[in-house]
């Protein structure tokens, strides 16, 4: 598939799959928390922050569900109903994610903006993309980032077997193993589109489901300063906010992180990554 493809590909299939996903993720609850989490339809809106200095990047870069060291040998991954929209953590701490990656056109300007700012982010890539570019991958390892499950080939999990969704999340969690060195943790469904077996077999590979609580729409091109607009609009405590770094034509996603990140920031807030908490 090429890599613009996915672009026609989620127009194609967008108004069915909005209410599939909109179901499926509209009453997560928050890991760890037993609390009732936002719809994704309505992001959690925060008080304006006032402006103040920024904290040192050592804080910046804690996890978000957790400071002591992980466990060191992990329990099991509980099957869900509904995908995660939003993660608990201390203080003002967000969570930025990028779909559909990696891919050389856009995704080295990303990891630079996020270098720059010394911050971490969360990368849920395809298959097919990561196994052209296992550099970016061996890069998004080295500068600490989380790299997630998208499927090898972006399909619309709803329309799948049970044999055709496993191995579209195996192939894609064997070369992210590869590539990152690390099996991944963390799985997102295309299009936001959940069905039980996406669920199920995704607890069976060890990964947890994680949709979003703010999304940019930047797939749609609206412009930079639309983009930049629903980041700070949706901003909030615990908010996982949904960008993309392929698929598509993406420098606008690229410019718009520029201007978000700095500003959140800026603002206050601790931009970082989850921590699995095993049960």
């Amino acid at each position: 598939m090429q890599k613009d493809q996915l672009l026609i590909r989620r127009r194609a299939v967008l108004a069915g799959a909005a209410a599939l996903g909109a179901a499926g993720v509209a009453s997560a609850l928050a890991p760890g928390t037993g609390e009732r989490a936002a719809p994704a339809s309505a992001p959690a809106a925060g008080a304006p922050a006032a402006r103040r200095p920024l904290k040192p990047s050592e804080y910046r870069l804690r996890p978000l569900t957790g400071y002591d060291a992980p466990p060191s040998t992990p329990g099991r991954t509980p099957v869900r109903r509904e995908p995660l929209l939003r993660l608990s953590g201390r203080g003002r701490t967000m969570v930025l994610t990028f779909d559909d990656g990696p891919d050389p056109r856009y995704t080295p300007d990303i990891l630079d903006t996020l270098a720059r700012y010394e911050t971490r982010a969360m990368f849920f890539v395809c298959g097919e993309m990561a196994a052209e570019n296992p550099d970016l991958l061996a890069r998004m390892a080295d500068e600490g980032h989380v790299v997630g499950n998208h499927t090898w080939s972006h399909p619309l999990l709803t329309a799948l077997g049970r044999r055709r969704i496993r191995t579209e999340m195996e192939r894609t969690s064997d070369v992210i193993e590869k590539a990152h060195g690390s099996r991944p943790e963390w799985f997102r469904a295309p299009y936001g589109a959940w069905n039980r077996a996406a669920f199920r077999l995704g607890a069976e590979l060890g990964m947890e489901p994680l949709a979003w609580t703010v999304d940019t729409l930047d797939w749609t091109t609206p412009g930079t300063r639309t983009i930049v607009g629903r980041v700070a609009d949706g901003a909030a405590p615990g908010v996982v906010v949904l960008s993309h770094d392929a698929g598509g034509e993406r420098s606008q996603s690229v410019r718009a992180l520029r201007r978000y990140l700095p500003a959140l920031l800026d603002s206050g807030y601790h931009v970082t990554v989850p921590r699995r908490q095993y049960v």
